[in-house]
């Protein structure tokens, strides 16, 4: 039976050490797995399946011999690193943001459409984890009553942001903890590193996540807007999303208000939730049961839940989506569309290299 060697890039960082994670526990065949991150990292030891690995620096180079690349390391590194992958056979699947609205790189979550991996020229995207937990839950109920309008308020862990926004809002709640005035605390990182001002996330919530583009939507914002109609191959779908950092850890949770275009029951809603693969309907409202961010931590599923009809619109649905957003929103969804590769004997080189070496 054929064996991959995988690279994971970023394999230090919070979503490359999940990423080990779930190829552990993954059906993929694998022969050797390849460490790698910047130089700063080299030298450290990481573990798969009871073997130390040591961590090389990232080069032009690394990708020799290799099948399958994972990439979370931040767009840049992937920008330059990944036609070099591609220009030594490897297929990458990557986890930023640099390639997803790229014409020639398919956009994947693969409850929603493996079937785009067909196309793939040596790259394939992993939406951002705000939609991919939604795409899930929202596919189900597209496949069989189609879908008009998306409108999302989402309430996302700092986690997203990586481990130095969990250390400051650790330290924030501690110094509170501790007596500080909450106008009093500092911040150096949220809601935006690239952004001008920053805001303790403390006992706060922020209403922004990126910086904010022209037209007043911030880029995740964008990213959710985008990212929904590419991955359902539906421009005509209506997509509107608001962005709010909040001080929980990990597990995004999202508000989400949705009208279908043909009108359906709440028990055919909820039926068609509970029997798609990677969705977990919790909704029990008699007995105060609906999806925790505590409760999603370290699971692969996306939750639904408070599933309800609206008021005053005969279509319109609401209901609430949770997911750990390191797992199902990065490293469970990269490891998926591996397997989905492999699956489908997608794991080859592309036949002409469509993206420029930096």
């Amino acid at each position: 039976m054929t064996q991959y060697n995988i690279a994971v890039v970023g394999v230090t960082g919070a979503v490359g050490t999940r990423m080990l994670e779930q190829l552990e526990e993954s059906t993929l065949p694998i022969e050797t797995v390849r460490a790698l991150a910047s130089k700063r990292s080299a030298g450290k030891i990481v573990e798969f399946k009871g073997q130390e690995l040591v961590v090389e620096e990232l080069t032009e180079e690394s990708f020799e011999g290799i099948d399958i690349a994972l990439f979370s390391a931040g767009g840049s590194v992937s920008e330059k690193y990944a036609p070099y992958a591609v220009k030594a056979g490897a297929v990458v699947v990557d986890n930023t943001s640099f390639f997803r609205q790229n014409p020639n790189v398919p956009l994947v979550v693969p409850e929603v459409n493996a079937h785009a991996l067909e196309k793939h020229n040596g790259i394939i995207a992993c939406p951002n984890c705000s939609t991919i937990q939604m795409m899930v839950a929202l596919e189900p109920i597209r496949r069989t009553y189609g879908l008009e309008r998306v409108i999302v308020s989402t309430y996302q862990a700092v986690s997203g942001a990586g481990q130095s926004a969990i250390n400051e809002t650790n330290r924030e709640l501690q110094e509170a903890l501790d007596g500080k005035a909450l106008t009093e605390l500092s911040a150096e990182i949220l809601p935006s590193a690239g952004d001008k001002k920053h805001y303790p996330i403390a006992y706060n919530a922020l209403a922004q996540i990126d910086v904010f583009t022209d037209n007043d939507y911030t880029y995740e914002e964008m990213k959710m807007t985008k990212e929904t109609k590419k991955n359902l191959e539906d421009e005509s779908v209506k997509v509107s999303a608001t962005c709010v950092r909040i001080p929980v850890l990990s597990a995004h949770s999202e508000s989400v208000y949705i009208e279908t275009k043909e009108t359906a029951s709440i028990e055919e809603i909820k039926a068609a939730i509970a029997a798609f693969p990677g969705t977990v309907l919790e909704d029990d409202v008699a007995h105060q049961v609906y999806p925790q961010a505590v409760n999603a931590v370290g699971r692969k599923e996306t939750f639904v839940g408070r599933v309800r009809k609206d008021l005053d619109v005969e279509n319109g649905v609401h209901m609430w989506i949770v997911s750990d957003n390191l797992l199902k929103g990065a490293a469970w969804n990269s490891v998926q569309i591996a397997e989905s590769l492999h699956e489908r004997g997608l794991v080859r080189p592309t036949e002409e290299l469509v993206y420029e070496l930096k």
